[in-house]
């Protein structure tokens, strides 16, 4: 079967579903109280899907991508330096492949917490716990039981995923053991038909697939 390869260096743009993001601030963390006297990063901002519903809960969102999506400031969060506690919040849907070096940059930055939209598998691997997870370990996983579709390039309601995802969240001050928690089925009442740009029929990569460089030729369409 052929196969599609992707520089290191292209877009990983898979837009994060509204209502995902909306379920992280309801169910997970500060629980919507409070937040808007607070200052968010999202510091893989894409063209704004997460952005626009931190909106909605902090009182300041800074937002900023290494690629142009014509929404936020062009700014490579790896390479930019900020000073410790510059946010209360780093909150993003961090490229998987640079995922742990996202929370290392940002867990100094924060104030309160970090919290990353990764999937689940990201919790496994030697080299994540011996770098990250054993001196810096999560206060929750907030596993979703619901699957949460994100395809390339674009929101796509009626995508689905083989595929499960969880918030990983490390709240400043917590010296609790990591916690197991379950995000419990809330698309149905998060979900707005305003989250959704009118459907195309086009293509849908998942970021399985994208991550492991092996995209096969055989087209998947939304309906």
């Amino acid at each position: 079967m052929s196969q599609r390869i992707h520089p290191l260096d292209s877009p990983d743009d898979f837009p994060t579903p509204p209502w995902a993001t909306r379920a992280l601030l309801e169910h997970v963390i500060e629980q919507a109280r409070y937040t808007q006297q607070l200052a968010c990063l999202e510091p893989a901002c894409g063209a704004g899907h997460m952005v626009k519903v931190l909106q909605d809960y902090f009182g300041k969102v800074t937002a900023l991508d290494a690629f142009e999506y014509g929404y936020g400031e062009r700014s490579d969060f790896m390479k930019e330096p900020y000073q410790a506690g510059s946010f209360d919040w780093v909150i993003t849907n961090p490229p998987f492949r640079l995922a742990e070096e996202f929370v290392a940059k940002a867990l100094p930055i924060a104030r309160r917490g970090v919290a990353i939209l990764a999937r689940t598998v990201f919790i496994e691997s030697v080299g994540r716990y011996n770098n990250l997870f054993s001196c810096h370990p999560p206060s929750k996983v907030a596993q979703f039981t619901e699957r949460v579709p994100m395809v390339k390039g674009r929101l796509d309601r009626s995508a689905s995923t083989a595929t499960g995802y969880a918030w990983i969240v490390w709240e400043k001050g917590s010296s609790d053991p990591t916690r197991l928690v379950w995000i419990p089925p809330c698309r149905k009442k998060l979900e707005r038909d305003e989250d959704y740009p009118a459907a195309k029929s086009t293509r849908i990569v998942t970021e399985k697939q994208f991550d492991e460089k092996e995209l096969p030729l055989a087209a998947v369409h939304s309906r």
